[in-house]
Parts: C-alpha cells; structure tokens; sequence
C-alpha cells in the first residue's frame, strides 16, 4: 500500500467509536503498507476504519486522493456472547514497530481497551514510557515498573537510563480486601497509602530510574 490513508468515521450524530478515541480531530490517518483483502461474513455494527486508496505521490500536481470515500471497512469488530475481537486486515503491529506511528500506537491501545471491555487493573500517569506489569499473590499485589525511556526507546539497546520523575500509580484492589502495607523494593521504603475510591490504591513514586517494583501486602 502506497501512499494509502485510513479515513476515521463517525456516526450520524457525529459521535466516534471508542477504538478512536483521542483522534477526534483527525479525519485520515496513514495506513500500512501490506493488508489483505477481506470481506465481511455479516452485517458489521460499525466500521470506524474505512480505506482510501493508493495515489501518486509525485509529481506534486498528482498528489491527491482519487477515491474520498470508500465502504471498505479496514478493522472488524465483533462481539461474542461475552467475547469481543478487533481485527485489522493490515499490518498495524509491524509498521508501528518500525515507524512509532502515534495515532497507530493509540488505536492498538484502544483495541485492547475496548476488546478487553473491563476497567485496567491498573494505571499510571507521569513522564517517559514504562513497562507495565501486575500480578497478584494470595496476600499481595506486585506492580513492576520498567523505565523503557532512552534514545532507542523500543530498539533493544539503550544507550543511557534517562531517570523518571514523580508516577502516579492507581491499582484496583480485589474485591472485599483492604491494603495493609505499600513498599518500594527497589528504594526500600515504605509510602504512604491513599484509598482514593473504596476498591483503589494510589502511590507516587518519586523516581525510576531503571526500574522499581511497588509491593502491596493484602
């Protein structure tokens, strides 16, 4: 696909499916470069990804789309029973890998936002990019953070630890438990427990630098 955008499309009311939420000032985006050609087995509900075709991209004077609009449904979303699937026909994955496409990177976020349909077990707000992972014990909770913010940020390599100023951390407690206890492992301290919400915790981890693991006791 070559010189081919994504149209993002609203309802009759104007109003945008949640796989774009936070584009809603874009009407195009760019598209793959390898996608398959698939047709639907029934009806959609939606089709917030339609196709603009391939067009010159030079000379100037021939830089323009020759279709605006197509019924061409470039994302598949069902729902199963309790199940939902977003499938893109394109290879959104590999070009995001390659190009770090910011609107890519929020479409695949809001796929599995939407696919997941049950709020994150937990979130973060604060600078840089981090790794996230939490997983749960009998009596605890463990969240570890992985500053992955450096010049070849999803490269591999890294050529420096670019240290992380103050994250905010919200985690969803299991049901009907209440948190004894909330530590830094890496920095071997203790933080001060906020119950924002009865079923929440909140933490402000004052730095990272290439890692820390925050340990809640049930």
């Amino acid at each position: 696909m070559r010189n081919s955008y994504l149209r993002l499309e609203r309802d009759a009311a104007g109003g945008v499916h949640p796989l774009l939420n936070g584009l809603d000032d874009a009407p195009r985006i760019i598209n793959g470069v390898w996608r398959v050609e698939v047709e639907p087995s029934q009806p959609l509900t939606a089709s917030p990804l339609t196709l603009i075709p391939s067009y010159p991209d030079l000379p100037m004077e021939m830089v323009y789309p020759r279709v605006e609009r197509t019924d061409k449904p470039q994302v598949f979303l069902r729902e199963i029973g309790r199940g939902r699937v977003v499938y893109f026909p394109w290879d959104i994955d590999r070009v995001f890998w390659a190009v770090m496409s910011v609107d890519h990177g929020r479409l695949l976020a809001n796929a599995f936002d939407w696919a997941s349909n049950e709020e994150r077990p937990v979130t973060l707000s604060g600078p840089g990019l981090l790794d996230v992972t939490i997983w749960r014990q009998k009596q605890s909770l463990t969240v570890h953070l992985v500053n992955l913010t450096n010049p070849m940020m999803m490269k591999g390599p890294f050529r420096d630890l670019v240290p992380l100023t103050e994250q905010h951390v919200r985690v969803k407690l299991p049901g009907g438990v209440k948190p004894l206890k909330v530590q830094l492992l890496v920095a071997d301290r203790s933080l001060r427990v906020e119950e924002s919400s009865p079923g929440y915790v909140e933490v402000t981890v004052p730095a990272i630098l290439d890692h820390e693991v925050v340990a809640i006791d049930l």
